[in-house]
């Protein structure tokens, strides 16, 4: 595994921001704010498993803590009990670590859950919270609009001491969902909405998978965040642009913690905890909400999380991505502030780019037509002599016996064929990859006239497929022994979704955009090496594409491979 400490997630997007996140930490560290340190966090909830979006954010918050020395944390963000598990815990750990990233230290929320409540406490006691029976509904009327003052609640200024006793029945149990909440005491006059009284303690009557029945009244993220970024020292804090909005708050909750004294002090100076955001990464062709992805899992509408066609980190791993390839993503689309699409053939680009360097390389037949080589006797076989990859010395080379009898792609082959088609055609010499020169005589054709074998002779004096006489070849092309040739199952992955954005489905259904041709199955004869091929390895079938074996179907003897990505695209990375 590359290094991936000496990453650096700079960004490549031309606008005045650019390095924005760099540069503030650069001058933080120049300031001698943190006492020069720099501590990030990588904040998932356990409630499914992350995709390409969030393997971005691990990149920029890993990225940016081992580029300045510092630490990131990995913490669970398990404030919500609806749909958590340590399941989605233990996956989650397993996606970071397979990206090539290791957590300084690791947290769940769940576990400073006192300590949040006793904050939420002296919040009460200063006149800073309350206790709000309003109902959701009821409140957004006297939230208001941003361009105009909201109605304060009319229980906005209950007395401390009854906003407490309430609190302490709301974790109790003792009313039920939606009839109470705990408010923060901020602006009902703020522009941002979000900063209007925000809901900090809600109730949910639901056993948490870590604290089981104890509580019945859970912190906000919005409360939670902030906290746990505090109480952990973290320096910097970095979210994607959909929590700009919500730096106010954060910021109100880390002063009132300091105003508590409940801020770290390090090398003699207060660790204060800021956040900036940036643009998520967005990718055409698939959905990256983990409320979509988890209903498409549901609905059965895939294989499970790790589909190989879903925009998961596993999903993407059990597809054959590499992780080198997806960092490559992250590196070239940078970060920036201004939202964007980012084209799935850039991704599917840093995939080929990698697998050609580390890929071995096989012969296979997806849609198989017999070649029979007339004039070579049953009883002698042939030699093609091949390297495993011609992009990487070291990996050696290898000898493939043919008989008489091969598969070759039934593409390869046309009885009447247009201008400049070289490869296998009644009267045209072709060469058979590192075998020998073969020339087309005749064919045979079932009794619906489609042909089932091509045959012909090959020319003994042109060993491996290269002639004595210096002739020109035009085509070449790939097969494999008949007579020990390995079948495989080979299931041909494409994109998930047959539109760019799946959610401007005119409909108004994500559902029906997606591709009815996303996945197809066929029958393969591959080189039988192949028959022991392990997950994990991966292997580019010459002419075809990349492919590795299923992590879950895959068996000695019994291979099923993916495809992790077509040979050739007409995507081009700009200079």
């Amino acid at each position: 595994m590359e290094d991936v400490a000496k990453q650096t997630p700079e960004g490549t997007e031309s606008d005045t921001s650019r390095h924005f996140l760099r540069q503030w930490i650069e001058e933080d560290l120049a300031a001698g704010k943190n006492d020069g340190t720099v501590v990030t966090r990588f904040p998932p909830e356990p409630n499914g498993w992350i995709h390409i979006g969030h393997a971005k954010a691990v990149w920029v918050d890993f990225g940016m803590a081992r580029l300045f020395g510092g630490r990131c944390h990995l913490r669970m963000d398990d404030t919500n009990p609806s749909k958590e598990s340590e399941a989605f815990v233990e996956q989650l750990k397993r996606d970071i670590t397979w990206l090539g990233y290791r957590w300084d230290a690791f947290f769940y929320a769940c576990d400073r859950f006192e300590e949040m409540w006793a904050i939420a406490e002296e919040l009460i006691r200063r006149g800073q919270a309350y206790v709000c029976e309003l109902s959701q509904e009821e409140w957004k009327a006297y939230r208001g609009v941003p361009t105009k003052p909201g109605t304060p609640s009319p229980w906005r200024d209950r007395p401390p001491e009854e906003s407490l006793a309430l609190f302490r029945e709301m974790r109790a149990g003792a009313f039920p969902e939606g009839s109470r909440c705990l408010r923060a005491k901020i602006d009902m006059a703020s522009p941002n909405i979000h900063f209007r009284d925000p809901v900090i303690y809600r109730i949910v009557d639901l056993p948490h998978y870590r604290t089981g029945d104890a509580w019945h009244c859970y912190p906000m993220y919005d409360f939670a965040h902030p906290i746990e970024d505090a109480l952990e020292g973290v320096t910097h804090s970095m979210c994607t642009l959909e929590f700009e909005v919500h730096r106010p708050l954060y910021d109100w909750v880390v002063d009132r913690l300091a105003e508590q004294g409940r801020l770290v002090v390090r090398g003699g100076k207060t660790i204060r905890p800021q956040q900036r955001e940036f643009a998520r990464l967005n990718l055409t062709y698939t959905v990256m909400s983990k409320r979509l992805l988890r209903q498409l899992v549901e609905e059965g509408r895939v294989d499970g999380w790790d589909d190989p066609r879903m925009p998961t980190v596993a999903g993407m791993r059990r597809r054959g991505y590499t992780a080198a390839a997806i960092r490559d993503l992250c590196e070239r689309t940078g970060i920036s502030k201004y939202k964007s699409l980012t084209d799935l053939a850039l991704l599917e680009w840093c995939v080929r780019d990698d697998l050609n360097r580390i890929a071995t390389r096989r012969m296979a037949v997806l849609n198989p037509l017999k070649l029979v080589i007339d004039n070579l006797p049953a009883e002698t076989t042939l030699v093609a002599h091949a390297q495993n990859n011609p992009e990487d010395p070291a990996a050696g080379t290898r000898d493939i016996r043919a008989g008489r009898e091969l598969w070759i792609e039934r593409d390869d082959f046309m009885e009447n064929p247009p201008k400049k088609f070289f490869r296998v055609t009644p009267g045209n010499e072709v060469r058979l990859r590192g075998l020998c020169l073969f020339t087309c005589t005749h064919v045979v054709k079932d009794a619906e006239g489609r042909v089932v074998e091509v045959h012909g002779t090959y020319d003994p004096a042109a060993t491996g497929g290269n002639p004595a006489d210096g002739r020109k070849i035009r085509g070449t092309i790939h097969w494999v022994d008949a007579s020990t040739a390995q079948t495989a199952e080979v299931r041909l992955y494409d994109r998930l979704f047959a539109l760019e954005d799946p959610m401007a489905c005119p409909s108004g259904n994500f559902l029906d955009a997606l591709n009815p041709d996303s996945m197809k199955v066929v029958t393969a004869y591959v080189e039988p090496t192949l028959a022991e091929a392990l997950p994990g390895e991966h292997y580019q079938f010459e002419r075809v594409g990349y492919f590795t074996p299923d992590v879950h179907a895959s068996r000695p003897g019994a291979p099923v491979f993916n495809r992790t990505v077509t040979l050739k695209d007409s995507f081009k990375i700009k200079a």
